[in-house]
């Protein structure tokens, strides 16, 4: 067993004595507070999607009818998933990794969701990055994408409600105005329509153009990706580095960093609320979001829909749930954190649905065109219509950056989790490497800057492409299946009722048997459901009005399968290894690796003894983390030696 110079054991986390500090793990930390660790998991779950993607979804699937499917997938997948992933990590109190031991050969899983992380945490920054860019053209006297500059395409137009009225009212906009037939006759009315008609030029609002033209500077396609844009670098390495300063001392930095990342935006959706309810249309938009169409409930698609949002919305199967809940006291009521987070990510989703559509259907009224036309998701709804939308209010300056702001804030919360993931990763499974000195940050800098190097391509002219891939297939199969395989491992592998045990031993109180029916039937089931739709339901990626070739979607899906294939090569691995250290056969070696290793269990000695009981597993297997005089656990006396670095 390796100690450092001052005695301690680097194997196991250093813990104090339960009375003197509430089972406090030393050297791995604890969350300083209960309220930090709920704001973590709020901040994680609820990311950019809350705000540019599930108003959109809703709105395209029945308004408020949409709501019932997406409440009933909140209660058979959300909130379900959400509760295992928190009991897992807080049991055991290590890394997506290490809480393997459970099950051996299933430790690709962890693995897997340890490789999921890196890809998003090297892709994520970029939007980052993106917002940073806005947010610092925000401090100007004139916001440089409400007019047509120099760097404008030949169909950049300022004011679009002008070409709206012209087409409403049968006109043709030709040549920087309104052809109408009474002005300059049939013929010539013909004519212009047969030019316009068969004309590639089209009408781009300034916002369009200072996007894709001044920021991205985009390139044709993926085939021609172009060069760095050194401005882009910057803000990408200045967004990697309020990450490493969010994450200079672990949690106990990134705790504190929550409660601007989990606060600020709501403070920020409540100010936009206000101001866009104020605003001419703004009812109008806020109806079409709300307005339910009852006859979408009958679409197949439509609940399909619901279940992906829940799932891709509350981040079950990423790995940070099971590493943020590592952090906490072993007592702690996870349960409860598990509704209330997703409670608060369903409810936050909707708030920021008013404000979008709000302030959209203020866009459509200045426009006057209908709600639908404006409406969007994704990149162009951040970067291209409320630039826009801004523009056309007093003071834009100030909306501008309480916006772009806010969408700093919910990037970070999400990416702070996501690289907190792969940190305590690798130090959980190389304590010896990492757990001494500052040696933890010196990781932290090395995770950092590989992934800065790696997201250069993001900021390429053509980065753009490369990003939909990383957004389209690094996580989105390959987390429905991780998340198949860890709900089968836990529920029927290891057990529910094993793991009901577990969750009595934390809470006090055993989960009701309705818990054992949705983790055993009901989850597996939805998730199988949801990744069979996605399949069936693939088409080929596309930005804009540009399709993919096929050679880019065939690199989209070896990057879901970098994280898919950890899951059998670990598991081959593990059988290959125990067969050639035991001489045993194949089957032997499976049921092997099928049973909880003897690590597997609470990092407090006092905890794993009660543990022990259910497994019939020797207490003498254990290192001893908390070392007791006597311990009595449910009718067990043991008896262990001070060692000279006790802290009792």
């Amino acid at each position: 067993m390796g100690k450092s110079k001052g005695g301690k054991d680097l194997e196991s986390p250093e813990v104090k004595s339960k009375t003197d500090s509430e089972d406090e793990i030393i050297e791995r930390g604890n969350w300083s507070r209960k309220l930090e660790f709920f704001l973590s998991c709020l901040s994680y779950a609820v990311g950019l999607g809350n705000v540019w993607r599930f108003p959109y979804i809703c709105a395209r699937n029945g308004g408020g009818a949409f709501m019932i499917p997406f409440l009933c997938m909140l209660l058979i997948t959300g909130i379900p998933l959400v509760f295992m992933e928190m009991a897992f990590g807080q049991f055991a109190s290590c890394g997506v990794v290490s809480v393997w031991s459970v099950c051996p050969l299933f430790e690709g899983v962890g693995w897997a969701m340890f490789v999921v992380s890196v890809l998003i945490a090297i892709y994520y920054n970029m939007i980052i990055a993106w917002t940073l860019y806005y947010l610092f053209a925000s401090f100007t006297k004139t916001l440089p994408w409400s007019f047509c500059g120099v760097w404008s395409s030949d169909g950049c137009f300022e004011d679009r409600a002008e070409i709206s009225n012209c087409t409403r009212f049968g006109g043709v906009w030709y040549n920087s105005s309104c052809k109408t037939m009474d002005s300059v006759g049939l013929e010539e009315f013909l004519h212009i329509q047969n030019i316009t008609n068969h004309s590639s030029l089209e009408h781009h609002s300034p916002s369009d153009d200072y996007f894709h033209k001044v920021v991205l500077d985009i390139t044709k396609g993926i085939n021609d990706m172009g060069e760095v844009r050194w401005e882009l670098a910057l803000c990408l390495l200045l967004a990697w580095l309020l990450v490493c300063i969010c994450l200079a001392k672990g949690i106990k930095t990134s705790g504190k960093a929550v409660y601007v990342t989990a606060f600020f935006p709501y403070l920020v959706l409540t100010i936009l609320l206000v101001r866009g309810v104020t605003l001419k249309g703004s009812g109008d938009g806020i109806l079409y979001f709300l307005t339910p169409q009852w006859d979408q409930l009958l679409n197949a698609k439509v609940w399909a829909d619901a279940a992906v949002q829940i799932f891709f919305s509350l981040s079950p199967c990423w790995g940070g749930l099971i590493t943020l809940s590592s952090y906490n006291k072993f007592h702690n009521n996870c349960m409860l954190d598990a509704v209330l987070v997703s409670v608060m990510d369903c409810l936050t989703s909707v708030f920021a649905g008013l404000v979008i559509f709000a302030i959209i259907g203020y866009m459509a009224n200045e426009l006057h065109v209908g709600v639908k036309e404006v409406a969007t998701e994704g990149a162009g709804l951040a970067f291209v219509v409320y630039p826009e939308i801004v523009t056309k209010l007093p003071v834009s300056q100030l909306w501008s950056i309480l916006f772009f702001a806010m969408l700093i804030t919910l990037g970070l919360g999400t990416q702070i989790a996501t690289v907190t993931t792969v940190h305590t990763t690798l130090i959980d499974q190389f304590p010896h490497v990492f757990r001494q000195g500052r040696r933890s940050l010196i990781l932290l800098f090395i995770i950092s800057g590989s992934c800065y190097l790696m997201g250069l391509a993001f900021c390429a002219k053509g980065g753009m492409y490369v990003l939909q891939l990383f957004d389209n297939y690094a996580a989105t199969y390959s987390l429905l299946f991780i998340g198949l395989v860890e709900c089968m491992t836990l529920s029927w592998v290891y057990g529910t009722d094993r793991f009901f045990f577990d969750i009595e031993l934390m809470l006090g109180s055993r989960p009701h048997w309705m818990w054992s029916i949705v983790w055993r039937f009901v989850a597996p089931l939805s998730l199988a459901v949801i990744l069979i739709f996605t399949c069936v339901n693939f088409s080929p990626t596309k930005y804009d009005t540009y399709v993919f070739p096929a050679w880019a979607d065939g690199l989209g899906f070896i990057l879901t399968l970098t994280s898919i294939l950890a899951i059998p090569a670990v598991g081959l691995f593990k059988l290959f290894m125990e067969m050639r250290n035991t001489r045993h056969s194949f089957l032997q070696c499976a049921r092997k690796l099928l049973k909880p290793l003897p690590k597997w269990g609470p990092a407090l000695k006092e905890h794993r003894l009660e543990r022990a009981t259910i497994d019939d597993i020797d207490v003498s297997a254990f290192e001893s983390q908390v070392p007791l005089t006597i311990s009595s656990v449910n009718g067990i006396n043991s008896s262990f030696p001070h060692p000279t670095n006790s802290r009792l």
